[in-house]
């Protein structure tokens, strides 16, 4: 019997909701998951505040849990909204660069926030890991630059 039921209760809360979110990291087993959401960081962030500004450093991936933010670029160009289940951090955690984009909160935002230096401890350890963590960011990539062409294509129809 567990000593914490309350918190075995929202681990379990947790990781349903990153599991089963749309645009999540869809090719992450249940263990995956598991290791990953042990060490991270579960943080909140109010409406209004950044996660990550573009041109900055930063060294977190954001896993959010709850709540929506807005990704803009270049002087506040729209990109996208995510949401619960959903990434962000990742371009400049690929790229070992700065962030690409500012993500704001739309309104408060829960986050398993991962440090780069433990999830490279991860993937050496479970190389499938990061395989997998990889695979599941490219398709996410790749998903949102459809997203972002199907939107484009359609805003500049011919006349």
């Amino acid at each position: 019997m567990s000593s914490h039921p309350k918190k075995d209760s929202a681990h379990e809360e947790l990781l349903s909701v990153l599991q089963t979110a749309k645009h999540r990291l869809e090719f992450l087993t249940q263990n995956d998951w598991t290791l990953i959401v042990d060490r991270s960081k579960r943080s909140v962030f109010k409406k209004g505040e950044i996660l990550t500004q573009q041109g900055k450093q930063i060294k977190t991936v954001y896993l959010l849990v709850r709540g929506k933010a807005t990704v803009e670029a270049l002087s506040k160009a729209f990109i996208a909204h995510i949401g619960p289940g959903e990434v962000c951090g990742e371009m400049a955690f690929l790229e070992n660069g700065v962030a690409s984009a500012t993500v704001t909160a739309e309104n408060e935002v829960e986050v398993c926030a991962i440090e780069w230096s433990v999830l490279f401890d991860l993937f050496e350890l479970f190389p499938h890991l990061g395989s997998r963590f990889y695979r599941s960011l490219a398709v996410n990539l790749s998903r949102r630059m459809r997203e972002l062409i199907a939107a484009r294509q359609s805003a500049v129809k011919p006349v």
